[in-house]
């Protein structure tokens, strides 16, 4: 029987168990350049299968959030390669989660103050996170975004493109995870709710798909199918995404990747750090269809799951197939020796959600491990 600790060859990337550390912002990037402290805290969870590195701007445009990573300056690319580096002398496997935030951002970030982008016109019900005038990290509601024009679209593919060539030849990782979830740019381009183009990125489930699917096309091309993965997240409302009727596109979704060769697929199930049964539209969503859309294509990347799991739904859906890998966030911020932890069956340390955003090294590098 498969176990959460056994091996396994995720296209490209050969993983020494089944237990991912998921992407997890915490704002201690200053200027968008990971510090020391961030190399101590990759470097504390590096048994992990996979790292996903928390999400990491393509450019200062795709940034939502205050002193969150970036990819798109030689002073953020030389501090990434200090935490793989690290990483890697521990033995440990990484990939960087690219990011474009689309319209969930804050006029104060964007370049020269300039209004977020997003495919279409509407401002999302959502806050994000910038430093006041007095220096204090603060939540404000997100700023109106203005819509992407047509001609735009190639010029944010090819930043995509850039940054994962960049993530793996100048920064080291071991490969790419697209952000494609939780009403960020990928997303709003999937869903109804924020996407009412009238071109031939909007309207039908084909052209609603057609953005997400030529980033995977470029970034797979660039860096190959096998080091790439991405992440998605078929019914979460997280940052006003919505669509009343979500299984048909995604499951669409799911056919077109299967022809890229990638390593995996990240799915959050259920509402994004909420409701795992959460649900949009008049009917649950089928996680297994899901699935087999993929697999019936030809899709043989890892399957990973994600969202509230406990060791033991873990070790029940890896033993069961429903998943090759599964994905734990808030646990591995608490207790850098996670997969140590599941493995001799001891107590987890309980997550301070104060310290999560911002700060310093409380809450960040200081968790004790087990002796």
């Amino acid at each position: 029987m498969t176990t959460l600790f056994d091996p396994i060859k995720a296209g490209d990337l050969e993983l020494a168990n089944r237990i991912a550390m998921a992407p997890l912002t915490r704002n201690r990037s200053p200027n968008g350049v990971p510090t020391d402290m961030g190399v101590t805290y990759y470097t504390q969870r590096a048994t992990a299968g996979l790292l996903i590195s928390e999400g990491t701007a393509i450019t200062q445009q795709g940034q939502g959030y205050a002193d969150v990573p970036g990819l798109y300056a030689k002073e953020q690319l030389a501090a990434w390669r200090k935490v793989t580096d690290a990483v890697h002398a521990e033995g440990g496997k990484i990939v960087a989660q690219i990011w474009h935030v689309g319209r969930v951002s804050h006029v104060s970030l964007q370049p020269g103050g300039a209004a977020p982008v997003a495919p279409s016109a509407i401002r999302a019900k959502s806050r994000t996170y910038v430093i006041d005038a007095d220096g204090n990290g603060t939540f404000m509601e997100t700023s109106e975004p203005r819509a992407l024009d047509r001609s735009e679209l190639p010029g944010i593919i090819e930043d995509y493109r850039r940054a994962a060539k960049a993530a793996v030849e100048e920064a080291g990782f071991d490969g790419v995870e697209i952000h494609g979830a939780n009403g960020y740019l990928i997303d709003q381009f999937l869903r109804s709710g924020s996407n009412h183009r009238t071109d031939e990125y909007g309207g039908s489930i084909e052209n609603r798909a057609r953005f997400p699917l030529e980033v995977v096309a470029a970034v797979a091309d660039s860096i190959g199918g096998g080091r790439t993965g991405i992440r998605l997240s078929p019914v979460t409302p997280a940052n006003d995404a919505s669509d009343p009727d979500p299984q048909p596109i995604f499951d669409y979704v799911a056919g077109k990747l299967a022809s890229y060769g990638l390593a995996f697929i990240h799915v959050i199930e259920g509402a994004t750090g909420g409701a795992r049964d959460h649900q949009q539209g008049d009917k649950p969503f089928d996680y297994a269809a899901f699935k087999a859309a993929y697999r019936n294509a030809g899709g043989t990347g890892a399957w990973m799951l994600n969202n509230g799991y406990t060791r033991e739904m873990a070790e029940a859906a890896v033993a069961q197939g429903r998943a090759d890998l599964v994905a734990f966030g808030k646990q591995f911020i608490a207790n850098p020796d996670l997969v140590r932890r599941f493995k001799e069956e001891t107590e987890l340390n309980t997550p301070d959600n104060t310290t999560f955003y911002g700060g310093g090294a409380k809450g960040y590098i200081d968790y004790p491990a087990l002796a």
